[in-house]
C-alpha cells in the first residue's frame, strides 16, 4: 500500500465505499468508519424476518459509463435483474398512468372532468397567474389550476412539508423542463418507445436481486479482501487538524473497542457536512459553525406492511395525491424483486416525508403500523383486516434541504475547508449537501480518489451541475443545460446567530454514514390481530 497512514473514509454508503474501493485500486491504504451496524447508507437493504426493504427505491440506471462499469465489477451479471419501470398516480380512487396516457386519463377523469380540466387550462393560457415566481403559479400557468391541484400540489407539499406557493419556481422549470399540457398530450398520443433519453421515463432498469444493499455489502467485502478496513458501529467523533500545516492529521472514533485516535493523510467525508464541521478540532471559526448549523434536512420513514399476494400491483411505486391521507408514496417491494418478499405474500412500503422533530417521527412503531394500515385500507388498496405484519424504518437526513441561504452556507464551508484543511474531501449527497442520485454520489467519490492517489485536480463540485440527467440528452433550443439540482429552494428559517454551534458539537457530533443513518433501533415487528 502507499502512504503509511493512508486515507480515512467517513461513512460506508455509496460515496464512501466507492472512494475506498477506488483508492485500493490505486494501492492506497484505506480505513472506513460507519456509525451504523450495516453499510449502504440510504441505499441499504433493511432485512427483518426474511423480508427485505429498499429505503426510497433505487433504480440502477445511469448515463455515467464508469459508474455502470463499477456496478458490474462489484456484482456479476447474474445478480442483476432487468425490471420494468412502472409508476402511477393515485387520485380519487383511480390510478393514472405516468407518464400521461390520454386514454387512461380520459377514462379515469370522465368526459366532464376532462372538459373542465381543458377549460381550466384555456383560462390559464388566456389569463396566466400574475405571480409565477413560485411553484404553484408556474405550474398552474402551464397546466391550469385544476390539473395542477390534482397532479402536482398535494404530493409536492407532502414531500417538502410546506405550501407549494412557498416553493420557488426555478425548481419546477428544471423538474418539468418546458413541459406543458399541450406537450404532455402530444407525448401521450404519440409515445416514443424505450425513452432512455429522459431519466424519469426510462422503461426498464437494472436492480440487484436482493436489493441495493446487496451492492454495498459486496463492495464492503471487496474493500476488506483488498486490504482495506470497514468498521461498522464506529462513530467518528472528531476530526483533528493542524492549523499551522493546514491539514487534517487524525480522527477520533468510538466503537465496540472504545475510543481511539486514528492518524490520517487524507479524510474523505460522506457524513453530513454540517456534522463534519461540528466535529473539527480545533473548532472552525464562528461564521463557519453558524453556516453549518443553518443547514437543514428532510427526514423519511417507511412503514412496511405484509399483505397477501392478491393485493400486489405491478408498479414499483404509486404516488399518492390524495390529501386525505399522509402517505406520500407506496412501494411494492415484490415488483422490485421477487427475492425481497415471500411466496404467497408481498410487502407494501408506505413512505412518509417528515422532519425529525415532528409528531409522526416521534410516534411509536405500533401506532405508525396501525395508522399506515388504516390509510392503506382507506385508499382501497387492501381489504380491511388483511395486513399481517408491519415494520418501521426511520431514515434521518435523507434529503438535504435547499433554502434561500443554503448555497451561501455551503460556499462558506466549502471555501474554508479548501483553504484550511484541503486534505478533507466532502463527497456524496449529505457530504456535499447536494441532492445527488446514487450514481452522481459515486462519481464524486471516484474523482476524489483520483485527486488523492494520482494528484489530479478534478472539481468534484461540478458533478451533477452541467450534466444532463433529468433532461433530454440534447441541448435545449436556448442552449441551457440542467442544473443538477433536483429539489426546490424553500423559505429559510430565522438566521442562526454567529457563534452558534451545532447541538452536541462540544462532545463530537460526527456521524459517519453515506446519505443518513437508518434508525432501525430493532423496529417493532407488530402482528395485527
Amino acid at each position: 500500500m502507499g502512504e503509511e497512514h493512508g486515507t480515512v473514509v467517513i461513512g460506508a454508503g455509496p460515496a464512501g465505499l466507492t472512494a475506498a474501493y477506488e483508492l485500493l485500486r490505486r494501492d492506497s491504504a484505506v480505513r472506513v468508519f460507519e456509525a451504523d451496524e450495516v453499510v449502504g447508507g440510504i441505499s441499504r437493504t433493511v432485512e427483518r424476518d426474511g423480508w427485505r426493504f429498499d429505503i426510497g427505491g433505487h433504480r440502477f440506471f445511469t448515463k455515467v459509463a464508469r459508474v455502470e462499469e463499477f456496478w458490474h465489477e462489484i456484482l456479476p451479471d447474474e445478480d442483476f435483474l432487468l425490471r420494468p419501470r412502472m409508476s402511477r398516480i393515485y387520485y380519487r380512487g383511480a390510478l393514472f398512468d405516468y407518464p400521461l396516457s390520454a386514454a387512461n386519463a380520459l377514462r379515469n377523469l370522465g368526459v366532464r372532468e376532462a372538459a373542465l380540466c381543458m377549460g381550466s387550462y384555456a383560462r390559464a393560457r388566456l389569463r396566466p397567474p400574475k405571480d409565477q415566481s413560485h411553484f404553484e403559479g408556474w405550474v398552474s400557468a402551464r397546466f391550469g389550476w385544476r390539473l395542477y391541484s390534482m397532479f402536482f400540489k398535494t404530493y409536492t407539499e407532502k414531500v417538502w412539508g410546506m405550501p407549494a406557493d412557498r416553493l420557488q419556481a426555478d425548481w419546477a422549470a428544471q423538474r418539468i423542463k418546458n413541459l406543458s399540457l399541450a406537450k404532455a398530450v402530444r407525448n401521450a398520443v404519440l409515445p416514443r418507445r424505450n425513452r432512455k433519453d429522459v431519466t424519469s421515463l426510462i422503461e426498464e432498469f437494472q436492480y440487484p436481486k436482493l436489493g441495493p444493499g446487496m451492492m454495498w455489502e459486496r463492495c464492503a467485502e471487496e474493500v476488506r479482501r483488498r486490504g482495506g478496513r470497514v468498521d461498522t458501529g464506529t462513530w467518528v467523533t472528531a476530526v483533528h487538524r493542524d492549523p499551522e500545516r493546514r491539514r487534517a492529521v487524525a480522527v477520533t472514533v468510538n466503537g465496540a473497542g472504545g475510543q481511539r485516535t486514528e492518524p490520517a493523510e487524507h479524510v474523505v467525508s460522506s457524513m453530513p457536512i454540517s456534522e463534519l464541521v461540528a466535529a473539527l478540532r480545533p473548532a472552525a471559526p464562528p461564521e463557519v459553525l453558524a453556516a453549518a448549523a443553518d443547514l437543514r434536512y428532510r427526514d423519511f420513514l417507511t412503514v412496511a406492511l405484509v399483505v397477501p399476494e392478491e393485493f400486489s400491483f405491478p408498479d414499483n411505486w404509486i404516488y399518492v395525491h390524495d390529501p386525505a391521507v399522509r402517505v406520500g408514496r407506496i412501494q411494492n417491494f415484490g415488483s422490485w424483486s421477487p427475492h425481497l418478499v415471500k411466496d404467497g405474500r408481498t410487502c407494501l412500503g408506505l413512505e412518509y416525508f417528515v422532519f425529525e422533530d415532528d409528531e409522526t417521527w416521534r410516534t411509536p412503531d405500533a401506532e405508525l403500523v396501525a395508522a399506515a394500515t388504516a390509510e392503506l385500507e382507506r385508499l382501497g388498496l387492501v381489504r380491511p383486516g388483511v395486513v399481517e405484519a408491519g415494520y418501521v424504518v426511520r431514515m434521518p437526513k435523507a434529503y438535504p434541504v435547499y433554502d434561500e441561504r443554503y448555497q451561501h452556507n455551503v460556499d462558506v464551508i466549502r471555501d474554508w475547508l479548501a483553504r484550511e484543511v484541503p486534505n478533507v474531501h466532502p463527497v456524496g449527497r449529505n457530504g456535499m449537501h447536494r441532492y445527488n442520485n446514487q450514481d452522481h454520489s459515486m462519481l464524486t467519490a471516484m474523482l476524489t480518489a483520483e485527486n488523492i492517489a494520482c494528484g489530479t485536480r478534478h472539481d468534484v463540485w461540478s458533478v451533477n451541475v452541467e450534466q444532463d440527467y433529468h433532461e433530454e440528452s440534447s441541448h435545449d433550443g436556448d442552449g441551457h443545460r440542467g442544473t443538477g439540482r433536483d429539489a426546490p429552494v424553500v423559505p429559510a428559517r430565522p438566521a442562526v446567530p454567529v457563534g452558534t454551534t451545532l447541538d452536541g458539537a462540544g462532545g463530537g457530533a460526527g456521524a459517519g454514514t453515506g446519505g443518513g443513518t437508518a434508525r432501525l433501533d430493532r423496529p417493532a415487528h407488530v402482528r395485527l390481530g
